[in-house]
């Protein structure tokens, strides 16, 4: 292992599903995540967690009960210009979402930690972000290449045109990180969305997945012909989080109550068969 991160405990398989959490509410996330992990991998792969020194012990618990290994992460060694121009009061202002709500709890420079899984004793590697869920296996994702990822859509066709970062593969390489690390951080450096953007830089002939390895949440009234519950195998609430009150709750309460089936262990339907979004 690398400088700049410490584990918990050694690795038990080259695969791994690596998820990242910065503060309690993406601990919480983290739960929900690892419980639909366990339900649907067939190759007994390891589930890595990789948080910043800002995360409570108690906090962590739950996923060290549920099998996870721990990394703690540093923050990258970027610049304070760098830092300044990420800080969330002053990329917000810059490159505000105009979307949907980002939590109160958003930290745009903690993103770039996810960077690190590159530095992670794996051979293979899928990303999730902690505001994920799976819903059937993606176990078969540890054979595609890097870099694959789902487009961002959920809004309409012309979102095709750019990759979400909640979910892809890769493989992990410290000469990768080293390349990464030579060009996220350059003179008057300004990565709109953090990792989402300089990954589609640093990888721009990136592999498409089908949306249904990355379905945002808002796809469900946006765009509500292309929801298939049969085909969806991660779902990603993006923007609103559904572990909080926000006012788009009332339409994504279907959404929201099969997360929190997961996050309290509660017995999960068969998404198979739930019912599509409403008629407009």
């Amino acid at each position: 292992m690398t400088d700049g991160l410490r584990p918990a405990r050694p690795a038990g398989s080259p695969n791994a599903y690596v998820t990242l959490v910065t503060n309690a509410d993406f601990a919480l996330g983290a739960k929900a995540l690892l419980r639909s992990l366990k339900r649907t991998d067939g190759r007994a792969s390891d589930i890595c967690v990789l948080h910043t020194g800002g995360v409570a012990e108690a906090d962590l618990a739950p996923l060290v009960d549920l099998g996870a290994r721990l990394v703690e992460t540093d923050l990258l060694p970027t610049s304070d210009a760098f830092n300044a121009a990420h800080a969330r009061d002053r990329l917000h202002r810059d490159a505000p979402f105009t979307k949907g709500t980002k939590p109160a709890f958003h930290t745009p420079l903690d993103n770039f930690c996810k960077l690190r899984l590159w530095q992670l004793d794996y051979e293979r590697v899928i990303f999730l972000d902690a505001d994920t869920l799976v819903l059937q296996p993606i176990d078969r994702l540890f054979d595609y290449p890097e870099f694959c990822a789902a487009p961002n859509v959920y809004e309409s066709l012309a979102d095709f045109r750019r990759m979400n970062s909640g979910v892809f593969t890769a493989r992990p390489d410290p000469a990768t990180f080293e390349a990464m690390m030579t060009r996220l951080d350059t003179p008057g450096a300004f990565w709109r969305r953090t990792d989402q953007t300089f990954l589609q830089a640093f990888f721009p002939d990136w592999h498409g997945l089908p949306v249904f390895c990355n379905m945002l949440q808002y796809v469900w009234f946006n765009l509500p012909g292309l929801w298939s519950w049969p085909d969806i195998r991660v779902l990603h609430f993006q923007y609103e989080k559904p572990w909080q009150d926000h006012a788009k709750a009332d339409r994504l309460k279907l959404l929201i109550d099969l997360w929190r089936a997961h996050a309290e262990g509660a017995a999960i339907p068969d998404t198979t068969t739930l019912p599509g979004p409403p008629a407009p």
